[in-house]
């Protein structure tokens, strides 16, 4: 087994919580369209790209491409008018002590996040010392569950797949992970993550020698 050199992280779940800003920008967006949606179809959203969402908010109902770039960029103003409100008080529980513990022991930590708020987010945080690459939006075509995301990321970090484990709480993130050769941490129920390497509930309390032993 290779030795483990740096942690990918995605970004909504895993070190911040902003699903609920996403879900008030979709039902905003839908609720304007007439377009059913509810917090049960929001967790179908959860790791893809703001493309398929909204495609999978239209449940197969055509719309010329304008009308799609449209959708898309009002339902991103409403996010970026949301996420105004976050502080470094939105982190989650344990993620800037388990960053903190990552590069204490030399080993490299990036972003792997499909957000193209990513570096917004990030500054709002206060955690961009401890981050050593960021992969977004904005980095690769192909999103989740392709692997580009996170080859990228490995690529700026410089370590081969096998010596990064990425931290999803996402379906389509862990299934890119497995498909990129990577190792994967999964967080929240079995039966979203459960085909990760290893599954905790969240980061609240884990220690990076938790995770070392769990994944060797």
């Amino acid at each position: 087994m290779s030795r483990i050199s740096a942690f990918i992280f995605d970004l909504d779940g895993v070190l911040v919580d902003t699903a609920e800003y996403h879900y008030r920008g979709w039902k905003r967006l839908a609720d304007e369209e007439g377009l059913p949606f509810d917090r049960k179809d929001n967790e179908a959203l959860r790791g893809i790209s703001r493309r398929e969402s909204l495609l999978l908010i239209l449940k197969g109902r055509p719309l010329p491409e304008d009308q799609i770039q449209e959708m898309m960029e009002r339902k991103n103003r409403y996010y970026v008018e949301f996420i105004q409100e976050i502080t470094t008080a939105d982190l989650l529980p344990g993620a800037r002590e388990l960053l903190q513990q990552i590069r204490n022991a030399g080993l490299k930590s990036a972003i792997g996040s499909a957000s193209k708020n990513t570096c917004q987010v990030l500054d709002k945080l206060g955690i961009e010392s401890l981050i050593d690459a960021v992969s977004d939006g904005f980095s690769v075509e192909n999103p989740k569950p392709a692997p580009d995301l996170f080859l990228h990321a490995a690529a700026q970090l410089g370590f081969p797949p096998g010596e990064c484990v990425v931290v999803e709480d996402a379906a389509a993130g862990i299934q890119a992970a497995r498909a990129g050769g990577f190792r994967s941490l999964g967080l929240g129920p079995i039966e979203r993550v459960g085909a990760a390497e290893v599954v905790f509930p969240s980061l609240a309390g884990v220690r990076l020698e938790q995770i070392l032993v769990a994944l060797s």
